[in-house]
């Protein structure tokens, strides 16, 4: 397995619409593999392909405390919403910022697993959110895009500040180590 890089918004590549999965194989449970052990180290309840730049419609999600419930979706599409609820979300892709968002209360999805065999299922909770929050990523979309266009401009500054300063310390650190 290996730890994979994880995109941080604004990095266009998170606005790619991930392709459907035409196969689930030895790749795929592959890149399932890699997906939850960076989603693990991260850490993190939920991960998409394409924050791994990745353009393939596969997510893995486990939100149990002890870390040990993985669910993988592949292929997956709401077939219904019900209810509306506002958590408080943070994402991987958008590191250190939470915002509250608006989503369906519950929704029901189809997916493969990674034997390819289709599954339904009606979630409620911090699962509702996930499923929607991670289909969203396959669709192209941030959780910051519910956020006004303000707020959006202000993480947009701070993230790309933070990224600066970041490579600016590397340099450094790279420069003192030779």
């Amino acid at each position: 397995m290996a730890l994979l890089d994880i995109l941080v918004y604004p990095d266009p590549r998170l606005r790619r619409k991930a392709l459907p999965v035409e196969c689930v194989d030895d790749e795929i449970r592959q890149l399932i593999r890699d997906m939850a052990e960076t989603m693990y180290q991260a850490p993190g309840i939920g991960l998409a392909a394409t924050q791994v730049n990745v353009s393939k419609r596969v997510m893995v999600i486990d939100h149990s405390d002890e870390r040990n419930e993985l669910q993988v979706f592949i292929n997956p599409v709401i077939r219904s919403r019900r209810g509306e609820t506002e958590t408080e979300e943070g994402c991987l892709s958008v590191p250190g910022i939470v915002a509250p968002v608006k989503r369906a209360e519950e929704v029901t999805v189809t997916a493969l697993d990674s034997e390819g065999r289709i599954n339904e299922y009606t979630a409620s909770g911090i699962l509702a959110v996930c499923l929607q929050h991670e289909l969203d990523h396959l669709d192209g979309k941030v959780f910051v895009d519910y956020l006004s266009r303000l707020k959006r401009e202000r993480i947009r500054k701070q993230l790309l500040k933070e990224s600066r300063n970041d490579n600016v310390a590397a340099t450094t650190d790279r420069a003192v180590a030779l």
